[in-house]
């Protein structure tokens, strides 16, 4: 879900509380903080030597021990609204960072209402193999979150899967 899709459906929804689905199935606490809205770029090499970049809005979540707190959807979308300097474009994907044990990033993918809360589902990251007609990494290894451009699409090339000599990694 990008940005302009995000706002869309916090506007769709004003005053509602908001609840945050992990792809565990367990909810984020309640009463979380958005505590940054920031725009993510990732410059990287790719193990084929390709350079490539990625772009993100990412909403920082933080559970303290403000129990009373809660975060509606007419106040994230506003934040969202002041934080547009930061973000470059409404096309951007949205995650969200959370810390559970460790500090992790979901994709935003789907969200729904019924007439109270709105519930923002989250899912998976993944790597992949970007360089494909290098390395050959197998198909079934291939998972992104977002689609990828046709430069990012990888190229299979039969038999030098990730070979000594086949140049990648």
């Amino acid at each position: 879900m990008n940005v302009d899709q995000f706002l869309g459906l916090l506007e769709a929804h004003p005053h509602q509380a908001l609840r945050i689905v992990l792809p565990n199935g367990e909810a984020v606490a309640p009463h979380f903080h958005i505590t940054e809205v920031g725009h993510v770029t990732k410059n990287f090499l790719d193990c084929g030597g390709t350079k490539r970049s990625q772009e993100s809005c990412l909403l920082q979540t933080w559970v303290h021990s403000d129990v009373d707190h809660r975060l509606e959807t007419s106040k994230l979308a506003n934040i969202l609204r002041i934080a547009g300097d930061v973000l470059p474009s409404l096309d951007l994907p949205v995650e969200i960072e959370h810390e559970a044990g460790v500090v992790s990033q979901y994709p935003v993918t789907a969200g729904s209402s019924d007439g109270h809360t709105l519930t923002l589902t989250t899912g998976l990251k993944h790597t992949a193999c970007l360089a494909m007609d290098v390395c050959c990494a197998p198909a079934a290894a291939v998972a992104t979150t977002a689609p990828l451009t046709t430069a990012e699409k990888p190229r299979v090339k039969a038999g030098s899967c990730c070979s000594p000599t086949s140049g990648c990694c």
